[in-house]
């Protein structure tokens, strides 16, 4: 596949190039067993606050209301979450809950990821296109070593994936061709958002992110340009 005329890569974020499930998990544990809860639940608890991640943002995508950073969406849905577990704003100092909602700044990259995004920076631009807003995306680059050139996605963009103006509106910050940007996802419906846009496609498994029964996005699933077993491997199929 020819890259000469890519210049630029653009990442999602959560699960492709960070373990969201587990880094939730392990602070929601901690909050869990504090408010007479079991460890054992913080799985769950992490996916039921996953859950609510495409619906809130539906309603800025269909116009329902306006624009709103995703810490908000996380913290207005933890909201809703704790209600249903018994554990709201009656039990839970608000400040605990704004706490346990910046366990998404926190989250740990997958082995590969430093290494691979490391190797990809010495020849191209680097970038999150993520969901997250800007200051989630520097916490999270600070927690875990990610090297990127600049911050971009949905706060930059003003729109969520997978609405085209997202990806556009990114390719249009970076003064570039859509067919100069490739778009590097774990998540099919992501890559195909972007391949109407006109961006390049790579494909990465992470056949964990949503724990041992993960039963999505175990396999390329569109005619994507690059099909890689992780950021290392892309690396290596881009020449770097």
């Amino acid at each position: 596949m020819n890259t000469s005329d890519v210049k630029a890569l653009v990442f999602d974020v959560f699960g492709t190039l960070v373990d969201w499930r587990s880094g939730v998990a392990r602070e929601a544990a901690a909050f869990l067993q504090r408010h007479g809860r079991t460890a054992q639940e913080a799985d769950v608890f992490a996916d039921a606050w996953r859950a609510r991640y495409q619906p809130a943002m539906e309603k800025v995508r269909s116009g329902e209301r306006p624009f709103m950073k995703l810490d908000v969406l996380h913290r207005e849905n933890l909201d809703q979450i704790a209600s249903e577990w018994g554990l709201d704003h009656t039990k839970v100092p608000a400040a605990e809950l704004d706490a346990l909602n910046q366990a998404w700044h926190r989250l740990d990259p997958w082995p590969d990821t430093v290494e691979g995004l490391t190797r990809l920076k010495s020849r191209y631009i680097i970038a999150p296109l993520s969901n997250g807003n800007v200051r989630l995306m520097i916490d999270m680059a600070k927690h875990g070593g990610l090297p990127w050139d600049a911050i971009l996605g949905a706060e930059v963009a003003q729109a969520y994936k997978p609405a085209h103006e997202a990806y556009l509106r990114t390719v249009d910050v970076l003064m570039l061709l859509p067919g100069q940007v490739c778009m590097v996802a774990a998540h099919n419906s992501d890559l195909a958002a972007a391949q109407k846009c006109g961006l390049r496609t790579a494909f990465i498994p992470r056949p964990h992110e949503h724990g041992a029964m993960q039963a999505t996005d175990l396999k390329p699933e569109g005619n994507w340009d690059w099909v890689a077993q992780d950021l290392i491997d892309l690396a290596k199929q881009l020449g770097v």
